[in-house]
């Protein structure tokens, strides 16, 4: 027996915003609202999903799982995410000249971006 991924759960204050801030930077869509408790958006060419749902009372701190998110252009896409909500947390780039951002969403939930090499 096998786990497999089903989705990826951020915990939140406010789901329906949160949902709708990832579902445009994923270009996915919000298939489900549950009235406003528990969001899940559907990623196109992915048979995961994220969702978001509701609690009273987030864990403070840095999360200790995060995306790993491929874009084509790092730059263009690091000024779109900030322009739209995000924070940059932090900028770097290995010897061979790798670079990647690490990010915090509206909620503070920290994710990393890069170019399409990995």
């Amino acid at each position: 027996m096998a786990l497999t991924l089903g989705m990826i759960t951020f915990d939140t204050t406010d789901p329906k915003p949160l949902a709708a801030w990832w579902a445009k930077h994923t270009a996915g869509t919000v298939e489900e609202e549950n009235d406003g408790w528990f969001c899940i958006v559907g990623l196109p060419k992915s048979p995961q999903k994220l969702a978001f749902q509701k609690i009273d009372d987030p864990t403070p701190g840095k999360n200790r799982i995060h995306l790993d998110l491929l874009c084509d252009n790092l730059d263009e896409e690091m000024n779109q995410l900030t322009s739209d909500g995000a924070t940059v947390v932090g900028q770097h780039e290995l010897n061979g000249g790798f670079r990647w951002v690490t990010l915090a969403d509206p909620d503070g939930n920290q994710f990393c971006i890069s170019g399409p090499e990995v």
